[in-house]
């Protein structure tokens, strides 16, 4: 059996176009024409003698190979990542003073000081998990070297537009949360809150009628609150537990913008270090062309019987 050697810039192609549900996108990403990127993926085809990709409606799914191969380029390409990395960064070491969103204050959070620290060993990270003003707050006084945020349109002299995420309606599958023309139980963060905002005005220009039903400065309070079924929340697909879902057939809600926001025009290595791995972590967190699949997959909130 012939042994295969997969050439890794084809493989970033290939997972940069199903991560943005577009391979046209990923060649203007990746600086390169589309006929190049077809290309790349053609070889692709060859080399694995199988369709990766097959047609479906008017765009392109993987097949039972593409997802196979897709899982493993994902892990090739993160290995090759942090061995590039390391070996260009041997040398750093100081401290970075990092500020996260809520959202993103668990499991990303994990994976990035392990990659991180795996990588650097000699550099200590401080993090700090808030809301967006203490977040803007700390980073324009000097006590944050970077700090990752939702668009909130203050911005500061040295940030960096990361993406533009949908915000969602969130609850529980089973949960009926109207019933005799009772106002919409809504869960939020304690004002002023961007996602709350979005929420209420949402529903009043659709005009259905709404209360809040809980509230607190805390996410993981949110979330117990709506895994409890006292209401509906509205956030981003980041950082969603596994047992809440995106609930469909609700009022259109904007895009939300996401910020990394630096202290200093030219920082440190380190802080340079660190924010070139945090976009890299940002972009297998934020798989944004999935969220329509999955809003098709759940039914109204309005609809729902009760569970």
């Amino acid at each position: 059996m012939r042994r295969l050697t997969f050439d890794l810039d084809v493989l970033r192609s290939f997972v940069l176009g199903i991560k943005l549900g577009s391979f046209a996108k990923a060649a203007e990403h990746l600086g390169r024409s589309t006929s190049a990127v077809s290309a790349q993926l053609k070889k692709l085809e060859d080399q694995v003698d199988n369709p990766i990709l097959r047609r479906s409606g008017r765009g392109m799914v993987l097949t039972p190979t593409g997802e196979i191969l897709f899982s493993y380029a994902k892990r090739l390409l993160e290995l090759n990542d942090e061995a590039a990395t390391s070996v260009q960064g041997i040398e750093l070491e100081g401290c970075v003073r990092l500020g996260l969103q809520e959202d993103f204050g668990e499991h990303f959070l994990t994976e990035t000081l392990g990659n991180f620290s795996r990588a650097h060993p000699r550099i200590r990270i401080e993090a700090r998990v808030s809301r967006n003003a203490e977040l803007l707050e700390l980073v324009m006084g000097g006590r944050l070297d970077l700090a990752l945020a939702w668009d909130a349109g203050n911005g500061t002299p040295y940030s960096q537009f990361v993406t533009e995420l949908p915000m969602c309606w969130i609850g529980r599958a089973d949960c009926t949360y109207v019933s005799n023309n009772e106002p919409l139980p809504l869960v939020a963060f304690d004002s002023p809150c961007l996602m709350r905002s979005a929420a209420t005005n949402a529903l009043d220009h659709a005009r259905i009628p709404w209360r809040v039903a809980f509230t607190s400065p805390s996410l993981s309070s949110i979330w117990a609150a709506v895994g409890a079924g006292l209401g509906i929340t509205v956030r981003t697909q980041a950082g969603l537990p596994k047992h809440l879902h995106l609930l469909g057939d609700m009022p259109e809600l904007p895009n939300i913008g996401l910020i990394l926001h630096r202290a200093e025009s030219e920082p440190a290595p380190p802080v340079r270090r660190l924010s070139e791995i945090l976009l890299v972590n940002l972009d297998d967190l934020l798989p944004s062309h999935r969220l329509g699949e999955l809003r098709r997959n759940h039914s109204s909130p309005l609809k729902q019987g009760a569970g």
